[in-house]
């Protein structure tokens, strides 16, 4: 197993150099309390930064705060228990449209699904009629809302109505999929990466549920949410940011790094393991800001439509501002 120093040597010098001589300067920030989800893949991208000195080059203390849901997380945020989690764009849209300041930093791309066993008759969303769906997160999940309207535009049904949604947290969902115990779930994409593996189908993505209402290219509607403190925390974030950057560029391009990740990916199998590599690589933001901004405005005028006050709050338009930009 490679210890520390190899990995920065496979790094290579621009790693290092990264910061410049701004080292000493960032080095007087205080730790960053990042907020994790247990079951999340936040923590790959964190063992990678440390891994290849990332956090020391910038003078970033980051201090990870396990948590056992979204909510907890959201919670955590606005009572100041930690300075960053990871979330859903369109809460930190709701948060930054409601006068928090606050900035979104993309994270992942890679999309979550509707999952159907391997022998399952299910073979459109017209299907799921009748069915009971999974559904992680709550009534309110965006995934949810825009997977209800996909299925009227496609099939002309109501699935809150026609179907039977069964809501909870996405490893139990997953594994009454597994039990035969629910038709059909929609789940975040790594709990699909581990069923894929299984033989498990995609039904539709939420990625092809997105191209549906006009979106041009992947949205990474998962990211890092910040509290700017009207610019006081700029220069961690600035900081987190191209650490965050490096890491993913350097998950892009050395197998080696990966070794050290597996036993936080919990896969038991070379398959299990193939496809979470494949998957989280392809969600690896691409996109310039103004192209995913763009995007994101135009879903974001959809669900303001279809789940109204309820789902984004007061404000019918993605907020200005709501992207780090570097600033």
């Amino acid at each position: 197993m490679m210890e520390r120093r190899q990995f920065l040597a496979l790094a290579g010098a621009g790693l290092g150099g990264l910061f410049g001589s701004a080292g000493p300067a960032w080095a007087q920030m205080p730790p960053l309390r990042l907020g994790v989800l247990s079951f999340g893949t936040v923590e790959w991208e964190l063992a990678a930064i440390r891994a290849l000195g990332l956090d020391e080059a910038a003078g970033l203390k980051i201090e990870p705060l396990k948590l056992a849901s979204n909510d907890a997380a959201r919670i955590a945020f606005l009572g100041d228990a930690v300075d960053s989690i990871v979330s859903d764009l369109l809460w930190a849209a709701r948060m930054r449209g409601e006068g928090r300041d606050i900035v979104f930093l993309p994270f992942s791309a890679s999309e979550g699904a509707v999952m159907r066993a391997p022998d399952s008759t299910i073979a459109t969303v017209a299907d799921l009629a009748g069915k009971r769906i999974g559904v992680a997160g709550g009534a309110l999940d965006k995934s949810w809302i825009l997977l209800q309207a996909y299925a009227r535009h496609q099939a002309g049904i109501d699935l809150a109505k026609a179907a039977e949604p069964v809501f909870g947290a996405p490893p139990l969902l997953s594994m009454k999929l597994e039990q035969g115990e629910l038709d059909a779930a929609l789940l975040y994409w790594n709990f699909c990466a581990r069923l894929e593996a299984k033989g498990f189908k995609r039904l539709v993505g939420a990625d092809e549920v997105a191209r549906s209402f006009g979106v041009e290219g992947p949205i990474s509607f998962v990211g890092y949410v910040f509290k700017r403190n009207d610019g006081r925390n700029d220069r961690q974030i600035a900081a987190f940011a191209a650490a965050s950057r490096q890491a993913k560029q350097a998950l892009a391009s050395q197998d080696a790094i990966w070794s050290q990740l597996r036993p936080l990916m919990q896969a038991d199998d070379e398959a299990t393991y193939n496809v979470l590599k494949r998957t989280f690589l392809a969600g690896i933001p691409s996109r310039t800001i103004a192209d995913e901004q763009a995007d994101a405005t135009k879903l974001y005028a959809k669900l303001a439509e279809l789940g109204g006050e309820k789902l984004v709050g007061k404000t019918a338009t993605l907020p200005e501002g709501l992207y780090w930009a570097g600033h």
